[in-house]
């Protein structure tokens, strides 16, 4: 067994000490339950100050701890599961939510650990950390809500587990090992807020969904339209927006996903040549895939939580998360087909300028994009009642006016006040805000 792998089988038995919570919560009036539940990581975390040499610190110490000579990566990972206790015992939190939360990284990090000693590639590694992490936090969830006697149904645990196993490793992906606690408190987080918004779902949807969202990742990745995060990003998103929204909202997005990984591929060499190429030969990172659906994830996500916490009709985040899609697709479109054709022009003045300018526009891109919006408003149109010919039109036209703001911002503050994924998200944003307002505006929701 190797150091990394022995040192992340220790670090996981000390997360299995958080299925405390629950028992104590079980067993105890609240104030005894919570003193019970959080003072061994406190102690922990307070003892190791004491602990500089000998076989413990020689089991639990990273490579930052032994140059530092303290256990600061132990004893940030107990306070990280004590602070979640703490939330879970005093607020309206599942105490079965530390609990998985914490067994999804450290169970994770374990089953990242094996696959690594076998020398294997960084897929196969994450492929580990998500499966032993998921199977981890479902058996948190289940033996948690067991001794608290709150247990959702198994499709639910399922969509949860697996959300959480998916979020742990993307961040694993982007942050160092120490980052560990910032990790746990991630997960315990998104899976606290599922938990509120009361999500329902079958064992056949929550099969399908889980299928159709891992084969598409793996595509995606293999096709190397995304890299290792962005293909992470893109899997746990797709998961989301199937179970919390549904087919209609997924086809949107994955449309989105597969279209633009495609049009940065096409005649890449060309634009290698011309200095406007997708860096990363073209594959998708996170930061891309986030910048580009943050806006999205916000819409699906509220339109779950309405009328009921927002006092909002549900359509109208349906017309945040088409506009802002149809931005998405749009500004990909235009600036991957628009960018291979010369004599392009700064949208604020109309110069001629050099390929690849930010702001620089040209009517064959123009087209390109108004075509994307229309394609993503032709989705929306088929796989919603709700959505009229007018409706569609409200999209298209909510995607014309990311697109625009997009090139607006490329020629006026991109590279001195925010960088490409800043824009591309205040551009999404922008769509999003004109979907609802437009919407409003010509009643076709009413608050």
């Amino acid at each position: 067994m190797t150091s990394a792998l022995r040192r992340a089988s220790a670090f996981a038995l000390v997360g299995f000490a958080s299925v405390i919570a629950p028992v104590a919560n079980r067993l105890f009036s609240p104030n005894i339950g919570t003193l019970l539940a959080v003072s061994p990581f406190l102690l922990l975390a307070g003892g190791l100050h004491f602990v500089e040499s000998g076989v413990v610190f020689e089991l639990f110490a990273r490579p930052g701890d032994r140059r530092d000579g303290q256990l600061y990566g132990l004893a940030g990972f107990s306070l990280s599961i004590a602070a979640l206790v703490l939330l879970a015992l005093q607020f309206d939190m599942p105490v079965a939510v530390p609990v998985a939360a914490t067994m999804i990284l450290s169970v994770g990090n374990v089953g990242a650990r094996l696959v690594r000693a076998t020398g294997r590639e960084p897929i196969a590694a994450t492929a580990g950390f998500v499966v032993g992490g998921f199977i981890a936090g479902l058996g948190g969830f289940v033996l948690s809500g067991s001794i608290s006697g709150v247990l959702p149904s198994f499709p639910v645990l399922v969509f949860l587990a697996a959300s959480g196993a998916l979020l742990a490793a993307l961040l694993r992906s982007m942050l160092f090992e120490r980052d560990d606690p910032l990790v746990i408190l991630s997960v315990g987080l998104l899976l606290w807020l599922f938990a509120d918004l009361s999500i329902s779902v079958t064992t056949t949807g929550i099969a399908i969904a889980l299928g159709i969202t891992v084969a598409l990742g793996y595509v995606s990745y293999a096709l190397e339209t995304a890299s290792l995060p962005g293909m992470l990003t893109g899997v746990l998103l797709s998961l989301l927006t199937i179970v919390i929204g549904d087919y209609g909202w997924f086809a949107m997005l994955i449309t989105f996903f597969g279209g633009g990984g495609l049009a940065s591929k096409f005649r890449y060499d060309e634009k290698v040549t011309r200095g406007i190429a997708q860096e990363n030969e073209g594959a998708r990172g996170s930061g891309n895939v986030l910048a580009n659906s943050l806006v999205a994830l916000f819409a699906v996500l509220a339109a779950a939580a309405s009328p009921r916490l927002t006092g909002v009709h549900p359509d109208l985040f349906l017309f945040v998360f088409a506009g802002s899609v149809a931005a998405a697709m749009s500004d990909t479109l235009s600036s991957e087909f628009g960018g291979l054709y010369d004599a392009p022009r700064l949208i604020t003045t109309f110069e001629p300028v050099e390929p690849g300018t930010d702001g620089g526009v040209t009517w064959q891109g123009e087209l390109a994009g108004l075509a994307g919006a229309a394609v993503i408003a032709a989705i929306a149109f088929v796989a919603f009642d709700t959505i009229t010919v007018g409706g569609a039109g409200v999209i298209v036209a909510s995607g014309f006016i990311g697109m625009t703001v997009d090139s607006v911002l490329g020629a006026t503050i991109e590279g001195q006040w925010v960088g490409n994924q800043g824009v591309n998200f205040l551009a999404t944003l922008s769509a999003g805000v004109a979907g609802a307002a437009l919407a409003l505006a010509t009643s076709i929701v009413v608050v």
